[in-house]
């Protein structure tokens, strides 16, 4: 199985980011690298983005 990564954007998309981010979490392909690249948000974005890093070891922030 080759593997996948999946980079998303995050810019003050707090509201939107736990859906967004459990969309991908749960996929059937279990091999994937998530890349949340923070670009300066005011948000909580990077919180929740760390706080996701922490709760699984395929994501991997960049702020």
């Amino acid at each position: 199985m080759d593997k996948i990564s999946i980079i998303v954007p995050v810019y003050n998309g707090g509201a939107t980011l736990l859906r967004c981010v459990n969309s991908i979490v749960n996929q059937l392909y279990t091999n994937l690298e998530i890349i949340l690249v923070n670009d300066g948000s005011t948000d909580s974005s990077f919180a929740m983005c760390e706080d996701f890093s922490k709760q699984d070891q395929r994501i991997r922030v960049i702020n």
